[in-house]
């Protein structure tokens, strides 16, 4: 059974209303007596109840982080960089997963608003932009990172998609590739879009064509989505020679694919990643990709919460301007990238 106030009361010989004072530092108790029921408090095991703190500061400093899917590696990334900066100062956060299904995008935000929280960070990519704006509707300051609903909030956090793949795309043609192919993920939305269309541009920057029949889209953004997606490539008359991946989990299953068709990596087809999550330095040989600042994206969209939240009133009624952050990775060349055999 949970330890109450009134526990410590009896136990301290004091009434309730002294001990709820002491806890909280009243200048009205004397050191002694704030010492005195903070030592038996913590002996009795006594954890203060969030939600009796709520109902009186209408806060109970839990925040909501919403995640497409919790085992993906570059969320996990994010979701450290958020919680370095919300658990220092003092919030708890119930993270759930909506696996990109609209009835539990649904279900995820009601039990959000049910639970509480005093705002919500989103980091699930196709998340609708029609939940975006319930979350606006129940007054929940929300934080977003990488969202296809993204004008819903004022608060943005994203990667630089069109900056980074024509980094990966110019590295390919400056080695020598003329025909290179992109693996985009189906599931992707917005991103796999950006990312296509910065493709298309630097190949168009370099005088370059576009063979139509080696732009396709994977399945899902997987290990498992790369080895399928990859397949119809390999089957071309004309097999290009590098390959822009989605991102490295995709690049992962497109290993196992050439691995299992006899090809090699980097000789046969140079194969680059997207995001740098911490595997593709470890696959072999380790992945070209690019350096997305992760822990940075979650840190940013932290701080805006955490901004929103403090402006309180005046950040709910639109009068803060948007904050909207666009940050830059780097081009990490490794060996699996090569010049055209």
């Amino acid at each position: 059974m949970a330890i109450t106030i009134k526990d410590i009361a009896k136990a301290a010989g004091i009434s309730h209303t002294t001990v709820s004072r002491a806890l909280r530092d009243h200048p009205a108790i004397s050191s002694e007596t704030v010492a005195r029921v903070k030592q038996l408090a913590a002996s009795l095991g006594y954890v203060p109840s969030a939600t009796a703190r709520g109902l009186k500061t209408r806060r109970t400093r839990a925040l909501g982080v919403i995640v497409s899917n919790i085992d993906d590696p570059f969320w996990s990334e994010v979701l450290q960089g958020i919680d370095s900066i919300l658990h220092p100062a003092g919030y708890s956060l119930f993270v759930a997963a909506t696996h990109r299904d609209k009835q539990r995008e649904k279900e995820v935000v009601q039990a959000m608003v049910q639970r509480g929280v005093d705002g919500v960070i989103l980091c699930a990519p196709q998340f609708s932009p029609e939940q975006s704006r319930l979350l606006q509707t129940y007054g929940l300051p929300t934080a977003v990172v990488n969202n296809d609903g993204a004008s819903a909030s004022p608060y943005l956090v994203f990667n630089d998609d069109l900056y980074g793949i024509r980094l990966l795309t110019r590295h390919l043609i400056e080695l020598g590739h003329r025909r290179i192919a992109f693996l985009g993920n189906a599931l992707g939305g917005r991103t796999t879009r950006e990312r296509e269309q910065g493709f298309r541009e630097e190949m168009q920057a370099a005088g370059l064509p576009v063979d139509e029949a080696s732009v396709r889209l994977a399945p899902q953004g997987t290990p498992q989505g790369g080895a399928e997606g990859v397949q119809a490539l390999l089957a071309l008359p004309a097999r290009p020679t590098a390959l822009l991946c989605y991102n490295d989990n995709m690049a992962v299953g497109v290993y196992s694919a050439l691995y299992q068709a006899g090809l090699r990596v980097p000789h046969d087809l140079s194969v680059t990643g997207f995001d740098d999550i911490t595997i593709a330095a470890y696959l072999t040989p380790p992945l070209t990709t690019l350096h997305q600042h992760k822990h940075e994206l979650g840190v940013r969209a932290a701080n805006l919460l955490l901004a929103s939240l403090e402006a309180g009133p005046a950040a709910q009624a639109g009068a803060l301007p948007d904050q909207r952050a666009s940050i830059r990775g780097e081009l990490v060349v490794r060996a699996s990238t090569a010049p055209p055999p």
